[in-house]
C-alpha cells in the first residue's frame, strides 16, 4: 500500500524554535500583537506603563499589609491559647515537619530550574523590546507602593 513505502518523507518540528517564534503573547491577544515601541508613541507608553505599576503597586501594598495582618494575628491567637493552655503544641514534631518540608521543596526548586530560566529570558527580552512601558512600570509600581 502506498503508507507502507520508505520514500515517506516526515516534517521535524523543532519545539525550541517554535517556541522562539510564537511568543506567549501572541498566543494571548493574536498574531498581530507585538512589542509596544511599533504601535505607541513614548507618552503613551510611559502613561501605560506607569498607570500599570501604580495599580500593581498598590493592590501589592493593600494585599501585603492584609496578608501581614492575618499572618501575625494568627500567631498571636495562637500564642496566647497556648500559653492559657487552651491548645498544647508539640514543637518538636511542628520542626520535624518544617524540615521535611523544606527537603521537598528543594528538590521540586531543583526540578523547576529550567522552566524558571526559560520564564527569565523570556521576560527580559519583553523588558528590552518594551523598556519605555517596562520603565514607566517600575516607576508607577514604586508609587503605587510608597500611596
Amino acid at each position: 500500500s502506498e503508507h507502507d513505502s520508505d520514500d515517506d518523507s516526515y516534517e521535524v518540528l523543532d519545539l525550541t524554535e517554535y517556541a522562539r517564534r510564537h511568543h506567549w503573547w501572541n498566543r494571548l491577544f493574536g498574531r498581530n500583537s507585538g512589542p509596544i515601541v511599533e504601535k505607541y508613541s513614548v507618552a503613551t507608553q510611559i502613561v501605560m506603563g506607569g498607570l500599570t505599576g501604580w495599580c500593581a503597586g498598590f493592590l501589592f501594598q493593600k494585599v501585603g499589609k492584609l496578608a501581614a495582618t492575618a499572618v501575625g494575628g494568627g500567631f498571636l491567637l495562637l500564642q496566647i491559647a497556648s500559653h492559657s493552655g487552651y491548645v498544647q503544641v508539640d514543637w518538636k514534631r511542628v520542626e520535624k515537619d518544617v524540615n521535611k518540608a523544606k527537603k521537598q521543596l528543594k528538590k521540586r526548586a531543583n526540578k523547576a530550574a529550567p522552566e524558571i530560566n526559560t520564564l527569565i529570558e523570556e521576560s527580559t527580552e519583553f523588558i528590552k523590546q518594551n523598556i519605555v512601558v517596562s520603565s514607566g512600570f517600575v516607576g508607577g509600581f514604586l508609587l503605587g507602593l510608597a500611596s
